[in-house]
């Protein structure tokens, strides 16, 4: 009897947990810098997962974890899609963050500056806006993000910030738990895709701060 693998996909089309070789495959196929493994038990699976990172304590260490190298001509980015960016002056400091439509670089929302917040909290903020705004207009837009924490942050349903809260960045709060509860609350279809800098450039929603 063949025994039966999970998968997990940290870098892809659709970041998350598979059960067949089949699907994870999808995930991962031409996809620069696609990162993914498997794994004996959901359990493994699903820490490994939630942590971001490989995880050695319950599988063997000896096993590989897969990465497809960076392609010379990678696959061009999809023009009809929703880019989401976070600027942030300090850190902690003045926070905003948008969405631009990638296709005709009109900005379809931005948000703050708000005091005494982070960049990777505006990254996961902008992604979490995006997906309510997608699932409110019934759109099917693909969403772009060059944050790593911020899509890992979304798909385990938790801001996972150090900061600390102040009288200052109440506000900023305020959103994390709106955003926390519109994730626990609500299923999507949205693609999350992660935005190949290296390839494309900065990201259309950037601030250009840099």
């Amino acid at each position: 009897m063949v025994k039966k693998k999970f998968y997990v996909v940290w870098e892809g089309v659709r970041p998350g947990i598979y059960t067949s070789w089949e699907d994870c495959r999808l995930q991962v196929t031409g996809y620069s810098g696609a990162r993914y493994r498997s794994f004996d038990s959901f359990e493994a699976a699903r820490e490994a997962c939630e942590s971001g990172r490989p995880s050695f304590g319950k599988e063997p260490a000896k096993r590989p974890l897969h990465s497809v190298r960076e392609a010379s001509a990678p696959v061009p980015f999809i023009r009809e899609s929703l880019a989401v960016d976070a600027a942030c002056s300090g850190n902690p400091g003045n926070m905003e963050y948008r969405g631009v439509h990638v296709a005709t670089g009109k900005e379809w929302f931005h948000v703050g500056p708000l005091k005494q917040g982070t960049n990777n909290i505006g990254e996961f903020l902008a992604l979490v806006h995006g997906l309510a705004l997608m699932k409110r207009e019934l759109l099917a837009l693909p969403l772009y993000s060059d944050s790593r924490n911020a899509i890992l942050w979304v798909r385990i349903k938790q801001c996972r910030t150090g900061l600390v809260r102040t009288a200052a960045n109440v506000p900023v709060f305020d959103l994390i738990g709106r955003a926390e509860k519109w994730l626990r609350e609500n299923a999507f279809q949205t693609q999350i895709l992660k935005w190949n800098t290296r390839a494309w450039g900065e990201i259309p929603a950037d601030f250009g701060r840099k």
